[in-house]
């Protein structure tokens, strides 16, 4: 059984969508005890980084998270609120990786957000990107990034920036593009991440 974290974000729909589509049964909850029993977890969003973190250190939820063993997977928000912290609002993150999520520079003329479909380079090594062709184009929406690092396994350009696609430590996996609205390279990286 897969887990979608439940929290004061958007998203969820389409990642559910994904899952049954792959034939994948999946509960929706942010019971601890359900997070920590399942196989994987996915941790979507689409949203604002305070009110999410806020939601999460309410709940209690911040703890169960950071305390995971088995695979988990943050896609867009979640990825950003899985980083150490980030400039929108000035919020404390759940520092499972040693990033700072930044906003892009909005006098470069770019339009922001970074919006639609852009290349993806990846370590092909990476289990994560099993079977994906390097460069292959996958679905952004976002204003605020997360930098390349020691953990980046994938990185994207926009607004003269290189930043990080995706990234990796132990069982944390974190992608900023929407692997469920990738089309078939999405749906390939949401394999992988179900079958690690």
């Amino acid at each position: 059984m897969i887990a979608i974290v439940k929290y004061n974000a958007g998203n969820i729909q389409s990642v559910k969508y994904a899952l049954e589509r792959l034939n994948t049964e999946y509960v929706v909850t942010d019971d601890p005890k359900i997070l920590s029993s399942c196989e994987k977890v996915i941790f979507p969003g689409v949203g604002e980084a305070s009110s999410a973190m806020n939601y999460l250190r309410k709940t209690k939820l911040d703890e169960v998270l950071i305390n995971l063993k088995q695979p988990f997977l943050g896609i867009c928000l979640g990825l950003q609120l899985m980083c150490k912290n980030s400039s929108e609002n000035e919020t404390d993150c759940l520092n499972i990786f040693d990033y700072h999520v930044t906003k892009f520079d909005e006098t470069k003329g770019y339009k922001i957000p970074h919006m639609g479909w852009n290349q993806i380079q990846f370590d092909s090594n990476n289990l994560l990107f099993k079977g994906v062709e390097q460069d292959s184009y996958c679905y952004f929406v976002h204003s605020y990034y997360v930098p390349s690092g020691e953990n980046t396994i994938a990185t994207c350009e926009y607004a003269d920036v290189s930043f990080s696609a995706s990234v990796n430590r132990d069982n944390y996996f974190g992608v900023q593009f929407h692997p469920e609205k990738s089309g078939k390279i999405g749906t390939k990286i949401l394999k992988n991440f179900l079958e690690l």
